[in-house]
């Protein structure tokens, strides 16, 4: 009742970062789905689809920065409010396709444009600005445990969609559904009313960009989560466009690829809410480590078996814990590290490598499935390199336990 109260004034700011992010997530999350009659129709080969969806992840991860930077000059709602539109017109774009042309612009140039103004690093900014300091890391991972509830919907409908109507209703279906991005983002551009905190004079919210930047790549805790950062991506976009072909290349039911991204979507909001909590008492920087090395382990054990129903699930129920849970504890160690003004700036470059990895996740999978027909080396590579980072990532939390002071570099 506390916690309510307190943040009563910014229940409408909250609610819209919390619809905005599921829905750019969910949907985005879900495209895997039309992976195999997608490019059957349009007559496009996997590695060229998910060279599409790689495109999206770096323009979503090098556009993240700008879109960040935006938000001090212009405020976040003017930039929320352009990312919808780029993803409704994405969709439908999507959803009238014939050839590659259409879905590297729709799939890849404007949807990953608008998620570097809707998703994760905007809506954990949105979240850190309208909060007190008490409660932060907590109400992050509630924000990002709504934030997960879009798969959870967004998979099964798209699934029953395509399996019903075919791909081009599924797509349509999210058109349809991406237009409440347009009310989320309003509501969530109430917090440029709230003024930030006056930072101390030698604070990098004191500064300009540029040396908020320098003071960011010559921070070595912010440089070690950077690094590790990439492996987070890789494995996560691996999954979300491979999985759902993976599974039908062993003779699952379709509709099990659509219940596993549902299920990664519920223990989303088990695990954003852990991970909130934890990040409040916990240093942030071992807790992602961990969440690296764990993942690692969990797609070793999955992709060793021959796959079940069972197996599909309760592989789909640990990954889902271990999903956004990330956001909440990169948001508040970065806001720890920097203050607020440029967060949603540094965040966004920290997400310049979750992108690159996710690039790699998604066409390095479809080139290596297209090469030697299988998954095989795609998931062996996911395992060491996220086990290599996450241990680093520990490590180096270990030697450096406090979070370094705001200040500018010098």
């Amino acid at each position: 009742m506390a916690l309510l109260r307190t943040l009563r004034p910014t229940l409408p700011i909250l609610i819209g970062a919390s619809l905005m992010l599921s829905l750019s997530m969910g949907l985005r999350q879900s495209l895997g789905i039309f992976l195999q009659p997608l490019t059957h129709d349009v007559a496009i080969s996997v590695s060229d689809f998910t060279l599409a969806i790689a495109v999206q992840n770096l323009a979503w991860g090098f556009l993240q920065p700008f879109a960040g930077a935006f938000t001090t000059r212009y405020g976040f709602r003017p930039v929320m409010i352009a990312g919808a539109l780029l993803y409704i017109a994405g969709l439908v774009l999507m959803a009238t396709a014939h050839g590659l042309f259409s879905i590297m612009i729709g799939a890849g140039v404007l949807i990953g444009t608008s998620l570097a103004c809707t998703a994760a690093a905007i809506a954990m900014s949105v979240t850190t600005r309208a909060v007190p300091v008490a409660v932060r890391s907590t109400v992050l991972g509630m924000v990002s445990a709504v934030g997960s509830l879009g798969a959870l919907m967004a998979a099964p409908l798209g699934q029953i969609l395509s399996e019903g109507y075919g791909w081009r209703i599924g797509v349509g279906g999210f058109a349809i559904l991406s237009l409440l991005l347009l009310p989320a983002a309003w509501f969530a551009g109430r917090v440029d009313r709230i003024p930030l905190p006056k930072p101390a004079d030698d604070e990098i919210g004191n500064t300009s960009a540029s040396v908020a930047v320098k003071a960011a790549f010559t921070n070595p805790s912010f440089i070690v989560m950077t690094c590790a950062y990439f492996v987070c991506g890789m494995q996560l976009v691996f999954l979300t466009t491979h999985l759902p072909s993976y599974l039908a290349i062993c003779g699952m039911n379709p509709m099990l690829s659509a219940e596993a991204l549902g299920v990664i979507g519920g223990f989303n909001v088990l695990g954003s809410l852990f991970f909130g909590w934890a990040g409040q008492r916990w240093n942030k920087l071992a807790l992602l480590g961990g969440m690296y090395v764990t993942r690692s382990i969990a797609l070793a054990w999955y992709f060793i078996l021959p796959p079940t129903p069972e197996t599909t699930l309760l592989f789909a129920a640990i990954m889902g814990f271990l999903w956004l849970g990330v956001s909440p504890l990169v948001a508040g160690a970065v806001a720890e590290m920097f203050g607020l003004k440029w967060q949603a700036m540094i965040q966004g470059l920290a997400f310049m490598s979750h992108q690159i990895g996710s690039f790699l996740g998604a066409y390095g999978g479809g080139v290596l499935y297209d090469t030697m027909g299988s998954y095989n080396l795609a998931w062996r590579i996911g395992v060491a390199v996220g086990l290599t980072a996450g241990m680093i990532q520990i490590a180096f939390a270990l030697i450096r336990p406090s979070a370094p002071p705001l200040v500018m570099a010098k």
